[in-house]
């Protein structure tokens, strides 16, 4: 069975999305759709380390991480990729992963888990956090 993904790339657009009051156009996430045959297929075929958002649809906390991953993707456009996996549609992959809580953001650098985050960062500190994984 293939894996389906949402795949994060920030830019500026116009129209609706998450609104930076001081600009005329916003900041939106650019999600798409991506397949993959497993998980490690998805990391594989990244040449960037991977922060994955372990999420599910009514978890209002997870809600909030769009606009923050937004901002983290934009801050290190082209060091990181960023990847958002609902755990109601791969629950094995929550359970391989120990997710007992929502957000839960996993940062795999060659493959591998090197850092955990539970519960929301704001922008700021969940871009020094995953920077600090880039450096090495």
């Amino acid at each position: 069975m293939a894996m389906v993904a949402w795949t994060h790339g920030a830019a500026l657009a116009n129209g609706s999305g998450w609104r930076n009051r001081k600009a005329k156009r916003c900041a939106r996430v650019h999600a798409r759709k991506e397949k993959f045959a497993t998980f490690e297929d998805l990391l594989e075929r990244s040449g960037v380390p991977v922060l994955v958002d372990f999420y599910a649809t009514w978890c209002g906390p997870c809600q909030m991480m769009g606009p923050i991953l937004s901002e983290v993707q934009k801050n290190l456009a082209g060091t990181v990729q960023v990847v958002k996996i609902d755990t109601e549609k791969y629950p094995q992959l929550a359970s391989k992963y120990g997710i007992q809580a929502l957000p839960t953001l996993v940062l795999f650098k060659r493959g591998n888990p090197v850092d955990r985050i539970e519960g929301v960062l704001d922008s700021k500190q969940l871009t020094g956090r995953v920077r600090m994984f880039l450096d090495g």
